[in-house]
């Protein structure tokens, strides 16, 4: 396991991209693993895209746990980021802390994500920074305060949501965060922000001036043929090469062409 925060510091100092993803499981993340992408982010959007939740509020702390040890197995050559999950962490600074621990302990993660800009993340962001867990921040569109914002809708559109948003990323930076997500916000702001704190920004919708950026796979794959926001580039069809894959098999299989004698054991 590579040591994320040296990893990010490096990049950030070259000026050089950084390129994350999504993954939650073993195989996909052994692909991963042969592939030039920087680290891989355990979301809980697993919620969304693996559970079909509306969500990601029903995820638990032991299923991100499960869902990053796979990962981690999968791609020991890349740094792995861990989402702590809805009420893993927001009830006191002990339960967060005591929820990272378990993170770190369990599997083989680098880091966790905190979502949010309260007194009390920026307090848990410190006290987990001293306590020795690596913290990666995220503001914007926080999908576990889904409800309070009223739904997946761009952040910080107007001008004291913008300023306190540049203000909330200096006082995360400033609690310890080693980088900073930036979710649905206009380009000028992730912009600025960017601009503004000496740490790495990772943008998904964010536009074209932070740090890096992140996609969830299936998203970037192709794999959700129904999901179209407007800053998804899809990078693969696999929605198609799967369909075409199995209804291959099914015909072969109807016609009894599939098995062939290549894939039978013959009594010798």
């Amino acid at each position: 396991m590579k040591n994320i925060i040296l990893q990010y510091k490096k990049k950030y100092d070259a000026g050089e991209p950084i390129s994350v993803i999504t993954c939650y499981d073993y195989t996909f993340a052994t692909l991963f693993n042969r592939t030039e992408v920087d680290c891989l982010l355990v979301g809980d959007s697993l919620g969304m895209v693996i559970q079909g939740n509306h969500s990601t509020l029903p995820v638990t702390l032991d299923e991100i746990i499960y869902h990053t040890k796979a990962v981690c197995k999968g791609a020991p050559d890349k740094t792995i980021i861990a989402d702590l999950p809805f009420l893993s962490y927001q009830t006191s600074i002990e339960e967060g802390i005591r929820s990272a621990g378990r993170v770190l302990k369990e599997t083989n993660a680098s880091c966790v994500k905190l979502e949010g800009d309260s007194d009390f993340i920026i307090e848990l962001t410190k006290r987990m920074t001293e306590s020795g867990i690596p913290v990666f921040a995220h503001l914007g569109l926080t999908p576990q305060s889904v409800h309070t914002l009223g739904g997946h809708r761009v952040q910080g559109k107007t001008e004291a949501a913008r300023s306190k948003m540049v203000r909330k990323s200096r006082e995360l930076a400033e609690a310890g965060a080693f980088a900073l997500l930036l979710e649905m916000v206009p380009e000028s702001l992730g912009k600025e922000i960017t601009e503004s704190i000496r740490i790495p920004t990772i943008g998904i919708g964010a536009g074209k001036y932070t740090s890096g950026q992140v996609l969830v796979m299936q998203d970037l794959l192709g794999l959700n043929e129904d999901f179209h926001p407007k800053f998804l580039k899809k990078f693969g069809n696999l929605s198609g090469a799967v369909k075409d894959a199995v209804n291959l098999y099914h015909r072969e299989v109807s016609k009894r062409e599939y098995p062939s004698e290549a894939h039978v054991f013959s009594d010798t």
